[in-house]
This record gives structure tokens, sequence and C-alpha cells, in this order.
């Protein structure tokens, strides 16, 4: 009984170590292509930042150590790497937690995965698009004549990365609670009733990934309240639905009462 008991949590284990393996070899593989492009990604990566400094007639970076530049294309290699390797890092998630869900349900799998790589792509270009532009030129209308902005490979490549990756992940929003409402954990009016507090939650949370400016956060607590809005619906449509109890389960219900009645007798 002991190793009946055992055996499936040693399985769940080794089909967790083996997704992991094949997301990081997705990984690797990903970070070797784009190695090959790394200066040209480095110069996409920056191009929202090189805009707005040409503004002062100054696009220039700089790096302070010799190893930096290596390493910073390095990591923007790995970056890359995550960002290409999304589709499968999504689909080996999704696959980890299928056995929690009925055969009926797993024929949306493939769907999810492709909507899980839609708003993470969603999100991390709005960031890039959107937030980037308007978060550099607040920060860049700090410099004076004497006061002159010069941002380094490393500090940017750490301030993009973050961003990019955190709008990506936020923007999952829906597919989180909405597959959390087809398992039973949340319901429509569970989320209507606690809609304030994530809306806190949203604006506390942004505070806390985005830079300390009012703007960065006021632009990715917003989308998180539209999208909370999505994942009502989400749920509304996919969730669960509620078992009705019917004349004869509430007869068998009655047996049992009477015969649980008449063993105590």
């Amino acid at each position: 009984m002991e190793t009946e008991a055992k055996t499936p949590f040693t399985e769940h284990l080794g089909e967790l170590r083996d997704r992991l393996v094949r997301s990081f070899i997705a990984v690797g593989v990903g970070f070797a292509i784009a190695y090959m492009f790394k200066e040209k990604l480095f110069q996409i990566l920056t191009a929202p930042l090189v805009s707005a400094m040409e503004v002062d007639g100054n696009a220039r970076m700089i790096f302070t150590g010799l190893p930096e530049a290596f390493f910073t294309y390095l990591k923007v290699s790995l970056l890359a790497g995550i960002i290409v390797a999304t589709p499968v890092l999504f689909y080996q998630f999704w696959m980890f937690v299928s056995p929690g869900l009925y055969r009926k349900e797993k024929k949306y799998l493939f769907p999810v995965v492709i909507l899980s790589v839609f708003f993470f792509v969603l999100g991390s270009s709005f960031g890039y698009f959107i937030v980037f532009p308007y978060g550099f030129q607040f920060f860049l209308g700090f410099a004076t004549d004497t006061i002159q902005a010069m941002p380094s490979m490393k500090e940017y490549l750490s301030f993009a990365s973050k961003m990019l990756l955190a709008f990506g992940f936020v923007f999952e929003l829906p597919l989180v609670l909405t597959f959390m409402a087809r398992m039973g954990l949340v319901t429509v009016p569970f989320l209507k009733k606690n809609r304030k507090y994530a809306l806190l939650l949203f604006f506390v949370g942004s505070a806390l990934i985005t830079p300390p400016d009012v703007i960065t956060q006021v632009m990715m607590a917003l989308p998180l309240m539209i999208l909370y809005e999505i994942s009502i619906l989400g749920a509304r449509i996919f969730g669960r639905k509620p078992i009705e109890p019917t004349d004869e389960t509430d007869d068998t219900d009655e047996t049992d009462e009477d015969n649980t009645t008449r063993a105590d007798k």
C-alpha cells in the first residue's frame, strides 16, 4: 500500500523533470540561433531608447566594464531564446497540468497554447511599442545642460528584459483566471465581488514590477483592468457550470440518511 501511494507522486516528479529538460533544450536552441544575430537583436531592443535620446542629439550608450558588452550580448541572446521558445514552454506547462482536466477538456489544450503565446507576445509588444517610448521620454526629461543621461548596456538590458517579460506574463491573466474557473477554483460571482480588490492588487503589483514612476505603473495597471474584465467573460463562457441537484439525487441522499440512522440505532 505504501509503494502504491508513492508511485504516482514519483511519476509526477519524473514528468516534471522531463518537461523541464525539454524546456531548457528549447531555450538552448533559441539561444544558439539568437546569438548569431546578437548585435542586430540588441539594436532592435534599444531602438525605443535611442529614438528618445535622439531628441537631445546624444543617442549613444556606454559600457563601464571590459566584459560588459560581451555578457550583455549573451543575455540578449538568452532573452531572445526564451521568447522564441515560448510556444514550447507554454506547451510543456499546459501538458503538465492537463492530468487535472477531463478528457473532453483536453481537446482545448492546443488552442490554449496558441492563446498563451498570443497574449505573451501581445503583452511584450505593448511594453515595447507603447510603454517604452513614453517611459524613456519621462526619464530622459530629467536631463539638463549640466546633467546628461548616459545609460549603460548592462543597466538598460536589465530594465528592458524585466519589463518585457513582466508585461508578457501579466497579459496571461485571462487564460489563468479562465482556467481556474474551469477547474472550479473561482466563479464569476467571486470575480465580480472581488473586482475592487483585484484593481487595488493590480496597482500595487504594477508599482512593484515597474520603475517607481506613475506613468509606467498606470500603463501596466490599466491593461490589467481590461484583461480582468475579459477574464470574467471567459469564466462565464468556459467556467465549470454548477451541478443542479435532481430528484433522483435527493432520493438517494434521503435513502443514505435513512440507512445511516438505522445503522446508528
